[in-house]
This record gives C-alpha cells, sequence and structure tokens, in this order.
C-alpha cells in the first residue's frame, strides 16, 4: 500500500474544509438519489472503503475520485465552478523572462 502523502493535519484549513463539504455533497446527493454505496462504486471502479473515505472529506482519496463522484451525481457544476479562462490560458505577456545566467546555460551549483 503506498504512503499516504497527505492528511488533516498538514492541509491548509480551507482545502479541508472543501473536501469535507465535497465529501458531505457526496453522501447527501447519494443517499438523496438513492444510489447504493455498491452501484456508486462500481460505476467509479474504486472500493466501498475509499467511497467511506472521500464521504468523510479524507484528502488520501484523489481529486480525481471527488469530482468524477460529483460528476456521476450531477453536482460538479455547483461544487466546483469552471476557472475563469484568464487564470490558465497562456499571454504572452504573463511569461516569466529567464536570466542572464539561464540565458547563457550557466548552472547554478549551489541552487540546492
Amino acid at each position: 500500500m503506498p504512503k499516504k502523502l497527505l492528511n488533516a493535519y498538514t492541509l491548509p484549513t480551507r482545502v479541508q474544509e472543501r473536501l469535507t463539504t465535497w465529501g458531505r455533497c457526496i453522501h447527501s446527493q447519494r443517499l438523496r438519489q438513492r444510489i447504493t454505496a455498491a452501484d456508486l462504486c462500481g460505476r467509479m471502479s474504486i472500493s466501498e472503503a475509499t467511497l467511506r473515505r472521500m464521504e468523510r472529506g479524507d484528502a488520501g482519496a484523489g481529486a480525481g475520485a471527488y469530482l468524477t463522484a460529483l460528476l456521476i451525481l450531477g453536482v460538479i457544476d455547483e461544487a466546483s465552478p469552471v476557472l475563469a479562462t484568464s487564470l490558465w490560458s497562456d499571454s504572452p505577456h504573463s511569461r516569466v523572462k529567464l536570466s542572464r545566467q539561464e540565458r547563457r546555460g550557466e548552472e547554478n551549483n549551489e541552487y540546492f
């Protein structure tokens, strides 16, 4: 079993709150729509243990699993709105210029 990289103690509070909210949403929507845990797990190709962790807001479950569950339950747009294109689109004016040292190809051995 791989080592768990994230837990509630190392995450920023806002991130943990968002995961907990997503987990509660997944649980309540699953029950409201009368979808069994086994059925949702089958559609997502995850174990029931993973679903239980997600419904508790565990950071060890991948973001893709949370978003897939929200998509299957039909609430992804409310739970995770689309980011504005200005936040992720490449703009020629927002490129970072290389330093002279980087342009010449010199290595900075003291960096690490």
